[in-house]
């Protein structure tokens, strides 16, 4: 047990991973489909992204008992272009179709120099990072960017939410060091991660979420509800205020958007809500694409050069010597080596909903307390 603003349970990777298994194929996905979606959830809450792991459960619960949340679905290419394509998610959870265009855009990297395929109809995907990670696994430059379902980024000088999180990732591979993976919300923080400070009932940092007057707001389940049930406040973009440069993280959630969603063809959620009906998919949109160093340059060049860069950074004198300056990446790597040490932090908040979604979908509750040596 680890103290942390609540009681939290750490448990093994394995159990997490089964866990979410059990759970989806109880609603009805497809075990390949499972598989995939269950060992991408785990694996982002093995590298200390709480906000979009297993907590996300109850999330996907309410979609698809709603009748939004295809879970049946597969995913069908509907445009092939060599270098390019174009994936129909079908309505399903996006992280089954993700995994496969990031691998489509790394096969096609691979062939053509560089790959880009485009999802339409999908759903949430998970932290962007994860796929991002495929690509430098396989050798790749890889980039991520999303569109999202929740209207709830107040745009710079606005009163109203009328983007998403639109997350973007990055990642690039080096040849000794960890690679470089950049995984980031447009806003100032992920809507998600507000739900794991509500969950652990801790204070926000001001200038994560506003209300409706722009005034911070600091209690979590206050924020939580100007996000997701009031009409107006919401989070800010990336710098928070005007005067801090919010404008650039407004301009890039509109690049994601542009990216995830104008390009695929999907939904812009602020002008969809209106119309929307009960029970239509969320229509979420996602864009990967992949670079093949080698098609650039000679053969381990790139790899080499980006273990020089990432070299320097390590070798800036830090502010604080207790604090080494890392690169992106890193820290998520180290909390990835403790987890498989200690196991995955589960909040007893967050385990007692679990409980519930277990119950409902009639699989045993996998996550007592282990026994860790």
């Amino acid at each position: 047990m680890r103290g942390n603003g609540a009681t939290a349970t750490d448990v093994p990777v394995e159990q997490v991973r089964e866990q979410i298994l059990q759970v989806l194929m109880a609603w009805g996905m497809a075990q390949d489909l499972a598989h995939v979606t269950a060992g991408l959830m785990a694996r982002t809450d093995l590298l200390g992204i709480d906000s979009h792991g297993i907590s996300m459960l109850p999330a996907y619960e309410e979609k698809w008992r709603a009748g939004s949340l295809r879970l049946e679905a597969r995913a069908r290419i509907v445009r092939d272009g060599g270098a390019s394509a174009l994936i129909d998610g079908m309505g399903g959870l996006g992280y089954p179709v993700a995994a496969q265009a990031m691998h489509l855009a790394v096969d096609k990297a691979l062939e053509h120099g560089v790959g880009a395929v485009s999802v339409c109809n999908s759903h949430h995907f998970g932290a962007a990072g994860i796929y991002a990670r495929i690509a430098v696994e396989r050798g790749a430059v890889g980039l991520v960017a999303s569109s999202a379902n929740g209207v709830i980024m107040v745009p710079t000088r606005g009163a109203m939410p009328m983007l998403g999180t639109n997350p973007i990732a990055f990642g690039a591979p080096a040849a000794y060091n960890e690679p470089f993976l950049l995984d980031m919300a447009t806003t100032t923080v992920a809507a998600n991660k507000v739900k794991v400070y509500d969950f652990l009932d801790k204070p926000l940092p001001p200038g994560w979420a506003v209300d409706g007057q722009g005034g911070a707001v600091t209690d979590a389940a206050a924020a939580m509800q100007f996000i997701f049930e009031h009409p107006e406040g919401g989070l800010t973009p990336l710098g928070g205020t005007g005067a801090m440069s919010s404008h650039k993280g407004y301009g890039l959630a509109m690049m994601a958007q542009i990216l995830g969603g104008t390009l695929s063809g999907s939904a812009f959620a602020a002008r969809r809500a209106p119309t929307r009906r009960p029970g239509e998919p969320d229509d979420v949109g996602h864009f990967f694409l992949a670079l093949n160093p080698d098609a650039f340059r000679a053969a381990g060049s790139f790899e080499s050069d980006m273990d020089d860069m990432i070299d320097a950074m390590h070798d800036t004198p830090p502010a604080n010597p207790g604090e080494p300056v890392l690169v992106a990446g890193e820290p998520e790597a180290a909390e990835r080596a403790r987890r498989l040490r200690q196991g995955i932090p589960i909040p007893a908040t967050l385990a007692q909903r679990l409980r519930g979604i277990c119950e409902r979908a009639g699989t045993p509750y996998l996550l007592g307390a282990p026994d860790f040596q």
